[in-house]
């Protein structure tokens, strides 16, 4: 029982995750957009940095502690930890 209780409180903390890089992913592309028709708004400009950086902040966590998002980012360590990670269908 305690082995369940601790793979589901990974799954959760895991989904958090995700669910926090969701919100970030659209706040910045969001505020992208505004950006592209108000390029000279200081608050826009700072609220787009703010979101990109908290991005990358999670992102880093995410996958220091869970593995790589995508193919695409810098793998850190000895092996490819890519294929280690629950395919979509497995979640």
């Amino acid at each position: 029982m305690a082995d369940y209780n601790r793979t589901n409180q990974r799954y959760n903390q895991q989904q958090e995750m995700l669910l926090e890089v969701q919100k970030l992913q659209f706040a910045a592309l969001d505020t992208a957009l505004y950006l592209d028709t108000h390029p000279n708004d200081p608050v826009a400009l700072y609220r787009h940095k703010m979101y990109t950086d908290r991005l990358k902040e999670v992102k880093d966590a995410y996958e220091m502690q869970f593995g790589p998002m995508t193919i695409f980012n810098h793998e850190v360590g000895d092996y490819w930890r890519y294929i280690n990670s629950p395919w979509p269908w497995e979640m």
